[in-house]
């Protein structure tokens, strides 16, 4: 009966936890994004984005780069063995939940003093003798205030920690991945142009050559002609040093080595064009999705579960241990009546250690309290990333269109200006001046579509979107 009575007070003591249980925090979020009344834009019902968003873009070789990245990006395999430490971490601290189990054996050969202590073996100290033994350990201390609980807790959040850091590194790199390859087009499409601009200009100076020697053009004219030779001349090398930067980058992403992409990136493909509408969720589901909130609030969770570990460290701590085995002093006296025991409970209670606990309490309730600033800065600053990736992306919208039309009448200045030039209304110098200008429009026109890529990319990236559309594990992401 005070058996029974004993086990039931440690099992109603084992369903207590020191500590407060972790509440997930409340966060500020609307339900709506300020710019979701423009058409570029869409609000969906369930507060879903896009996944694979690079799909959208419609370039196959865009696609093929962000799966190989996730696949084979060097921080990414680093945050996965990362997320190994955190899980064996994890089983390390739930480890102590459980009983321990121990062996262990020993032979020795001794002679006492004859005039010391007691001989085991009867002989008074004349003779050797020698002893044989063998043991079987456990101990289990009881977690009857629930303090390898909140270790345990914490150890799981600090998990959380490492797989939403993981998860962080994916969607960081997809968007890098992303960007060196618009970035790679758009100087692609800028060398060309500038090409096509470098060859009208040393036609433009051939031109004003030939009037110079039949006195149509002065040396000014010349002069001025081959400085504008050289200027563009000048832009070319920074633009094929990029190109190749990019490469290398897009590369190192991969885990390749230098100019490993060089063949497949030299085809001459456009820009990767924007979508026409953007799935945007709404604020409330970045708490969700981003990967920083995520990691944010795990942080607050393990630092909660932390200050019940440094509470449960005030309380009384009760273990369960026994051994048992056989000893003998002839290996043939081994057997059943050569067996020894012993068991029964032990404690230990903290009475001073100079205030070392108190201050470790302390410790735990300002780091927790500096997890709950972090969560409620980190998402603030998600709110503000996404408005300003999604004005910017306004804005180059409103530049692209305005390019667009430029170009568009600067190619009909150009027809109008090949047209008078066939009828002998003017020279071919004009001409070529109208479609300097028109390929300088152009060229505006590359970095527009350029940036307003690029701003499309920020704009899933801080949406939180990417990482979904791959499984994170200790291998790395695969789809």
């Amino acid at each position: 009966m005070k058996a029974l009575i004993l086990i039931t007070a440690l099992g109603l003591a084992g369903c207590a936890s020191v500590g407060s249980d972790f509440q997930r925090p409340h966060n500020d979020l609307g339900q709506q994004w300020r710019q979701a009344q423009d058409a570029r834009f869409a609000a969906s019902q369930d507060g879903a984005i896009e996944q694979r968003w690079w799909d959208s873009f419609g370039d196959a070789t865009l696609s093929s780069l962000l799966q190989r990245a996730a696949d084979a990006n060097l921080d990414l395999l680093a945050a996965a063995s990362r997320l190994e430490q955190s899980r064996a971490a994890r089983g390390v601290a739930g480890a102590a939940q459980g009983p321990s189990l121990g062996a262990n054996g020993s032979y020795g050969r001794a002679r006492n003093s004859e005039q010391g202590l007691s001989d085991p073996s009867r002989n008074n100290g004349q003779a050797a003798y020698s002893l044989w033994q063998g043991n079987l350990d456990a101990a289990w201390e009881l977690d009857l205030w629930g303090r390898v609980r909140r270790e345990v807790e914490a150890a799981d959040a600090r998990v959380d920690v490492a797989v939403e850091t993981q998860r962080g590194v994916l969607l960081a790199v997809l968007a890098e991945t992303a960007r060196d390859y618009i970035e790679l087009r758009g100087a692609q499409q800028t060398l060309a142009i500038t090409q096509q601009l470098l060859d009208i200009a040393r036609h433009t100076l051939n031109l004003t050559r030939i009037r110079l020697r039949e006195g149509a053009a002065t040396q000014l004219d010349e002069a001025e002609a081959a400085a504008h030779v050289a200027t563009i001349e000048a832009r070319l090398p920074p633009l094929q040093q990029r190109e190749a930067r990019l490469g290398n980058a897009l590369a190192l992403l991969l885990a390749l080595p230098p100019q490993s992409l060089q063949a497949e990136l030299a085809a001459d493909k456009d820009i990767p064009a924007v979508a026409m509408q953007v799935q945007l969720g709404v604020p409330s589901s970045l708490a969700e999705r981003r990967p920083d909130i995520r990691r944010a609030e795990a942080q607050l969770h393990a630092a909660t579960a932390a200050i019940g570990v440094a509470q449960g460290d005030f309380y009384p701590r009760i273990t369960l241990s026994g051994s048992i085995g056989l000893q003998a002093m002839q290996l043939s006296d081994i057997g059943w009546d050569a067996r020894r025991f012993a068991f029964g409970p032990g404690f230990s209670v903290p009475l001073f250690d100079g205030g070392r606990l108190r201050g470790n309490l302390q410790l735990r309730e300002a780091q927790q309290q500096e997890a709950a600033i972090a969560y409620r800065q980190t998402v603030l600053a998600a709110w503000h990333e996404v408005e300003d990736a999604l004005s910017g992306y306004q804005a180059n919208a409103r530049r692209q269109a305005s390019l667009d039309e430029a170009v568009k009448q600067g190619r009909r200045a150009l027809g109008s200006a090949e047209l008078q030039y066939r009828q002998g209304g003017t020279d071919l110098l004009n001409v070529l001046h109208v479609q300097n200008t028109l390929l300088n429009n152009e060229a505006a026109l590359v970095d527009s579509r350029a940036t307003a890529a690029l701003s499309l990319v920020q704009v899933y990236k801080a949406l939180g979107g990417g990482w979904q559309a791959f499984s994170t594990n200790s291998q790395g992401s695969t789809p």
